[in-house]
Parts: structure tokens; C-alpha cells; sequence
């Protein structure tokens, strides 16, 4: 089982990754042209963060894991929604 501590450390870096990421899809809808470094880290950090969700699955017992999967699905869409718009941009990520 993973400790209490352990998730809540998760918890804190799953709502800081979206806080970020979606700061950075906001400001990318509303310009033209934005900062490609901010979205390609916000992409990076979101990835870094569904990895550490599935690493933490591995040790958690099944409360946890559904907890985790909610937090896996919603790094996922907001993964999904960041590539479509970039690729819409005319980048490829």
C-alpha cells in the first residue's frame, strides 16, 4: 500500500502539473503565436507525471489505484487536448 504521505505528495504535483499545463493551453488559445518552450515543458511535465501515477499504482491498494486512474484519465485528456491544438498551431510535437 502506498502511504498516505506518499500520495498526498502525488496529489500536490498531479494538480500543480494541470494548474500549469492548462495556464500554458489557455495562453496558447488566446495568441497566436505563444511560448513553444512553456507548452513543450508543460508536455513534458504532464508526461513525467503520468509516469510517477503509474509507478505509484503499483504499490497502491485499491481505493488508491481508482483514485490514481481518475488522476491518469485527467492527465490524459488534458495531454490529448494539448497536441490537437498544437498540431492545429501548425507545430508538431
Amino acid at each position: 500500500m502506498a502511504t498516505r504521505d506518499s500520495m498526498e505528495t502525488l496529489t500536490q504535483q498531479v494538480e500543480d502539473t494541470i494548474r500549469y499545463a492548462e495556464e500554458q493551453y489557455k495562453q496558447s488559445s488566446l495568441q497566436e503565436h505563444y511560448n513553444d518552450d512553456d507548452y513543450i515543458q508543460a508536455l513534458q511535465r504532464l508526461e513525467q507525471t503520468y509516469q510517477d501515477i503509474a509507478t505509484m499504482a503499483h504499490s497502491a491498494n485499491g481505493p488508491q489505484r481508482e483514485q490514481l486512474h481518475r488522476m491518469r484519465l485527467q492527465i490524459q485528456q488534458l495531454q490529448n487536448n494539448m497536441i490537437l491544438q498544437g498540431t492545429r498551431g501548425g507545430e508538431q510535437f
